[in-house]
């Protein structure tokens, strides 16, 4: 319970730091005497460094062990907003902002220390608690930020963060173990750099898109640039002994299709900080709108908050009784619904309360579903690579979204300078059909088959006489065959899970009477391969049959 609660907070003081930025952002534009261009680079920088930083911080925590990179995450998030909190210039603070998004590999790290130290039955209620989190306190920051602003100074948005994650490194020091589970060879730098080239050209492309003009030549070029920087990625990766990311990995269809749903689903989620803050905002003098403060708006958010809350909490149970596909199909159409809810009620307080209630159950549902469909996937030596991936695509989603919902509302303003209706109307239409189609992208997920599962027993059996006449005992191993599921309802053979009281992964176990049918030996008692005739590649292997392979005596 320790490990679990220090990722927790380590989760939330990342989540909240990245929130609460955003509604203070016209208030620290204003006292720095920022443009809105340098302003916008606060959230930029952010988003850039997050997004490069996860994916290969999930693949250090793979090779370098998981503790070791977890506190290094923590420490960055602690220097970043000590520097924030200090600061009264924009460009320390900017890059005060890089500093921050190193902590975005908190979450792959987490998942994988998860996957290390709990127990399998425990690890889809861990997984749904820490999902929920992403949720809950990105909520929770927004709610935040104007009451401490209001009262305190926008200093104290990385004051708070600062004491959590300083806790947070305090206790991955003492609390959690060193990774048992490690994957082989080393850093691959030309793909990392790589990685970083494409990824850096996209994000800031869609970034710059809306102020630059789509179709501006820096904006072409830098699109252009992402797509010659991706081709180059995979060349890398394709071509080497040791990849950053294991593209046989990404391209397990369960992985793929999951990855095209947590696209859309970032495009839904976070695009909303684009729409709903502001439409709340907008006095009601411009025709729509409700004219409410930054604090109030937080507070007609906070159902969101508690409902990812709640469904965390409930989502091991849910995902024990109906697998991860399913609330994940259902949690993309709850979230569709819920903007079509805001689209037709979006001029009453209860019309977007009650979109918040369904958003956060939605959310709370499809994303922490979402990461136990990569893990139940992947190898469990892939699993920071995988995630980090993943979450990073989530962040590709928003991107894209908040950049084509940003063209939407700058298409048509007010004489007031406000933007048009229309555009917000547009805006959630954009994010309705894009959950949507999360949902059908996640119906298309493949479901795990039930499995087959192997129990060694040791079985005593008079041998043939030798030479001298004489009998010996033998000792034989039998494998015995019997369809079987794992408690967390997926068949334990795809599941990979190392339970670090036994040492040995469940993949191992499932799978050892095909490397026995494969081999035709004992792997335990003639590790030099000796042929053994009581097994031979041909064994059909059908369920309920033991297979014996004999030891020597004692």
């Amino acid at each position: 319970m320790l490990i679990f609660v220090t990722v927790v907070l380590g989760a939330t003081a990342y989540c909240v730091l990245q929130a609460m930025v955003l509604p203070a952002l016209p208030v620290i534009q204003r006292d720095l005497g920022a443009s809105q261009a340098t302003a916008a680079w606060l959230l930029t920088a952010f988003l850039l460094s997050a997004s490069i930083a996860t994916p290969i911080l999930g693949r250090l925590g793979d090779l370098l062990g998981k503790r070791r990179v977890l506190a290094f995450v923590f420490a960055a998030l602690s220097v970043g907003s000590l520097m924030s909190a200090l600061t009264d210039s924009v460009g320390v603070l900017i890059a005060a902002r890089v500093v921050q998004g190193v902590g975005g590999g908190v979450f792959p790290l987490a998942f994988g220390i998860i996957r290390d130290e709990f127990p399998p039955h425990r690890i889809p209620w861990a997984i749904g608690v820490i999902s929920a989190v992403m949720g809950a306190a990105s909520g929770l920051g927004v709610v935040l930020a104007g009451p401490l602003v209001d009262t305190l100074s926008w200093h104290w948005l990385f004051w708070v963060p600062l004491i959590v994650s300083a806790l947070a490194l305090v206790a991955t020091i003492v609390v959690i173990p060193e990774s048992r589970v490690r994957a082989s060879g080393s850093v691959n730098l030309p793909a990392a750099l790589a990685l970083a080239a494409w990824l850096l050209a996209l994000l800031l492309g869609l970034s710059k898109g809306t102020s630059w003009g789509w179709t501006a030549p820096g904006t072409l070029g830098l699109f252009a640039a992402a797509v010659a920087g991706f081709a180059l990625w995979i060349w890398i990766e394709n071509r080497s002994a040791v990849p950053l990311i294991d593209l046989k990995v990404m391209r397990i269809p369960a992985v793929w299709r999951t990855n095209v749903a947590a696209l859309l689903l970032g495009l839904g989620m976070y695009s909303t900080f684009v729409v709903v803050p502001p439409l709340m905002q907008t006095p009601s003098e411009a025709g729509y709108g409700l004219g409410a403060s930054v604090t109030d708006s937080g507070l007609i958010l906070l159902p969101s908050t508690i409902a990812s809350l709640i469904v965390g909490l409930l989502i091991g149970r849910i995902n024990i009784r109906f697998g991860a596909k399913y609330p994940l199909v259902f949690g993309s159409a709850l979230t569709a619904g819920s903007f079509v809810v805001l689209l037709v009620n979006h001029d009453h307080v209860w019309g977007f309360m009650l979109w918040s209630l369904l958003q956060g159950v939605g959310i709370g549902l499809a994303f922490a579903s979402i990461t136990s469909l990569i893990l139940d996937a992947v190898p469990v030596e892939a699993t920071g690579a995988a995630t980090g991936m993943n979450a990073n695509i989530r962040t590709i989603g928003g991107s894209l979204g908040s950049g084509v919902i940003a063209s939407l509302l700058a298409a048509g303003t007010l004489p007031s300078g406000y933007p048009k209706e229309s555009g917000y109307v547009a805006g959630i239409v954009v994010l309705c059909v894009a959950t949507l189609a999360a949902a059908v992208a996640s119906a298309l997920v493949p479901v795990a088959r039930r499995g087959r599962v192997t129990v060694i027993q040791p079985v005593v059996q008079s041998a043939p006489s030798d030479a001298t006449g004489g009998t010996a005992t033998a000792t034989t191993a039998a494998a015995v065959v019997a369809p079987q599921t794992s408690r967390i309802g997926l068949p334990t053979s795809q599941i990979g899970l190392q339970n670090s009281r036994t040492g040995f992964q469940s993949s191992q176990i499932a799978h050892l009477p095909d490397r026995l049918r494969r081999s035709g030996r004992d792997p335990v008692a003639d590790p030099a391969g000796t042929p053994n005739p009581a097994v031979t590649p041909d064994s059909p292997g059908t369920p309920g049959e033991t297979i014996a392979a004999p030891t020597p005596a004692g």
